[in-house]
């Protein structure tokens, strides 16, 4: 896979055009989460409108009609608290994760969508319904911790290791220890971001 790519500093670049080149990186990363968490909200508030009637759009564990949930589930939520909760870390994690490119961002998120979704579909009792994007949450965490470690670059190592030291606690999310929280969803979201890791990984000179 090239190396090439908004925000994607190319070894024998000067550090002025590095330096370009990752704040482009942060100014895209930056718009596109923004837009990605606004269009939860406009679909939120059209949600509440309707009486929740978009919420059946999930997923529905054990059931085929339900497997189209898991492309529209992340973008579902209970409630306006629910949409709040996650809006916060998806947008730093989210942040993070796009940094390197807006391609491989898009790709990481499609890995974790599936990942989560399809192990919320086989693992939940069946005729759950499972909405909200907390598996990209995890997603995005377990991605740019295991990019680091993939990627070996000294900047995707640092992201990694800060992200892991601010969020940590979150990882408790992928056990079963509360009722009417989508462990499967978090726990599942939490591989798909790891695999996605690997899945683009970089290959060539180590640099920043």
């Amino acid at each position: 896979m090239s190396d090439s790519g908004p925000g994607l500093p190319r070894p024998g670049r000067s550090m002025r055009e590095r330096t370009s080149a990752l704040l482009t990186g942060a100014l895209g990363s930056a718009i596109l989460m923004i837009v990605l968490v606004s269009v939860m909200w406009a679909i939120e508030i059209v949600d509440y409108v309707e009486d929740g009637r978009l919420d059946r759009y999930g997923i529905v564990a054990h059931e085929t009609d339900g497997l189209p949930g898991i492309l529209f589930a992340p973008f579902l939520h209970a409630g306006f608290g629910h949409l709040m909760a996650n809006s916060v870390p998806l947008l730093i994690l989210g942040f993070v994760a796009a940094i390197r490119g807006i391609g491989r961002f898009l790709a990481a998120s499609l890995v974790v969508i599936l990942v989560s979704g399809l192990g919320v579909w086989f693992t939940s009792p069946p005729d759950t319904l499972t909405i909200g994007a907390s598996g990209l949450v995890f997603g995005y965490f377990g991605y740019v911790v295991a990019r680091g470690l993939f990627d070996r670059r000294t900047l995707d190592i640092v992201l990694g290791v800060v992200v892991a030291v601010l969020y940590y606690s979150i990882l408790w999310g992928a056990l079963p220890t509360q009722p009417g929280v989508s462990w499967q969803g978090h726990l599942f979201g939490l591989i798909g971001g790891v695999l996605a890791a690997w899945l683009l990984r970089r290959r060539g000179p180590v640099t920043i």
